[in-house]
């Protein structure tokens, strides 16, 4: 059964085309590298909770977006192998300055994923 990263972060609406740029060049290294699939989604339904939700994890402020990304691997050895070739890639790493990215990243937050039911 194949492996899953998973992200959530808050993007400004004014930097979502730029955000849109890097996730494109991104994907298209991940995917080089042997990711089977990159999915990048921007928040259309998704409403603050009373005890938790997406908007809330994020500390969403009024003029941001929640973006929801996945990254499938076919397994975890081999979502070891990619992002590690993805993180020693200078094309990458150039677009990931704190400064110059088109989010806050200290409010991202991540994490892998073994699937328990897969239809």
């Amino acid at each position: 059964m194949s492996y899953v990263d998973g992200f959530v972060l808050p993007v400004p609406k004014k930097n979502l085309d730029a955000y849109r740029k890097l996730a494109r060049k991104a994907g298209k290294i991940w995917k080089e590298y042997g990711a089977i699939e990159y999915i990048e989604c921007v928040a259309d339904d998704v409403q603050p909770g009373k005890s938790t939700s997406f908007p809330q994890a994020v500390k969403l402020k009024p003029d941001e977006v929640v973006v929801f990304s996945w990254i499938v691997y076919k397994s975890r050895a081999h979502r070891d192998k990619v992002n590690k070739l993805v993180m020693a890639d200078p094309r990458l790493m150039a677009g990931m300055d704190p400064k110059a990215m088109p989010f806050d990243g200290k409010r991202m937050f991540w994490g892998g994923f073994k699937p328990i039911v897969s239809l």
